[in-house]
């Protein structure tokens, strides 16, 4: 268990093989009786919603539920105004709560919606993919898409609880498995040390399943740790930002086609191949994140980059400070250092970027 303990919240992150058997009786810890909703997609709905909402109501909660498509187009005003109206009309008060069960997509939509409800109303997340176990479903980000906008409508809104089952993971298909593991390689790599040896042993999806439990303990520890000393990004958090920036450019651009855990991946390569040119970054830095991402098939380079397109959208970066970009390098591996970058300089920088 790792407690995440911030100037006005303090919630635990409960890692542990078979938690989501015992939902009810863990939420009971932080939750009165109240009426809940329960948000999921329709992927993750069919493999556990039923069993959840029977674990809730065996806990003697009153239970909803919401379940939207599956992906990134979810993360949307639509869904935010359809499940508060549900909520609404299902006499939801501000002392009821809402429940994220499922991946990235999910737990952004959930949080969202219970920093609005009513101002605010109680929020828990249950992570059921690698992105969201070791990512998104901590440090209290959450956000919708606006058009072609990443994450542009959001706010910093905590849970007061997160269930991590890493059983979870044996139901995810490969490629869902691995572009979560892209964010493992991101935060061993700011961290380096003993948890950047631990990814560089990982050279396979068995190896993945294998150490998931330290890989997740891993992740949000060290991600626990940025969080509990910059909630609101203000500074030290910034880094995990590290391959996001150009990152969710090209996740945009692809319409699809690239998971977010994906891009990351092209991203992180790709930074780093542009602050080579700077000599901020060495070629040995940049060829040991590829190799970890390599092992397990994760993408590492787009022709989408650079193109005018990519342009436009990092103009609309939530890093855009008066156009100057804060992009994250590494000077060594667990020495992430923020290069403000301004906009017009862009076309140059990434223009070190090499696609075979």
């Amino acid at each position: 268990m790792i407690t995440v303990t911030l100037p006005n919240k303090t919630y635990d992150v409960k890692i542990e093989m078979g938690l989501g058997r015992k939902i009810g009786t863990e939420i009971q810890q932080v939750w009165s009786k109240r009426k809940v909703i329960v948000i999921t997609d329709e992927q993750v709905g069919d493999l556990y919603l039923h069993t959840t909402v029977s674990e809730l109501q065996k806990a003697d909660y009153d239970v909803i539920t919401a379940t939207v498509p599956v992906g990134e187009k979810s993360k949307s005003l639509k869904f935010v105004g359809e499940i508060i109206q549900t909520m609404a009309d299902s006499g939801f008060t501000r002392g009821d709560g809402v429940i994220a069960l499922g991946g990235g997509v999910v737990g952004d939509l959930s949080g969202t919606v219970a920093s609005l409800y009513m101002r605010g109303i109680a929020f828990i997340q249950i992570a059921t993919s690698m992105t969201a176990m070791v990512d998104s479903s901590v440090g209290g980000k959450t956000a919708v898409n606006l058009g072609k906008v990443k994450n542009i409508i959001g706010s910093f809104y905590q849970p007061d609880l997160v269930l991590i089952d890493p059983i979870f993971l044996n139901s995810l298909s490969e490629r869902n498995l691995v572009e979560g593991y892209g964010e493992v390689v991101k935060c061993s790599a700011l961290e380096g040390g003993d948890f950047f040896d631990l990814t560089g042993n990982i050279n396979s999806v068995d190896d993945i399943l294998a150490n998931a439990s330290e890989l997740i303990e891993r992740s949000v520890n060290f991600k626990a740790n940025v969080v509990m000393k910059d909630e609101k990004e203000s500074n030290l958090r910034r880094i995990l930002n590290f391959g996001h920036t150009l990152g969710h450019a090209i996740e945009l651009l692809a319409d699809g086609k690239l998971m977010h855990g994906e891009a990351v991946a092209i991203g992180m390569v790709s930074i780093c191949q542009c602050f080579e040119k700077t000599n901020v970054t060495s070629n040995d830095i940049t060829q040991a994140i590829k190799k970890r991402l390599l092992a397990v098939g994760l993408p590492t380079e787009s022709n989408l980059i650079g193109t005018p397109a990519f342009f436009d959208h990092l103009k609309n970066d939530k890093k855009n400070d008066h156009g100057t970009l804060n992009l994250v390098a590494l000077k060594k591996i667990g020495q992430p250092v923020i290069v403000p970058t301004k906009l017009t300089e862009m076309p140059d920088f990434v223009s070190a970027v090499t696609v075979k």
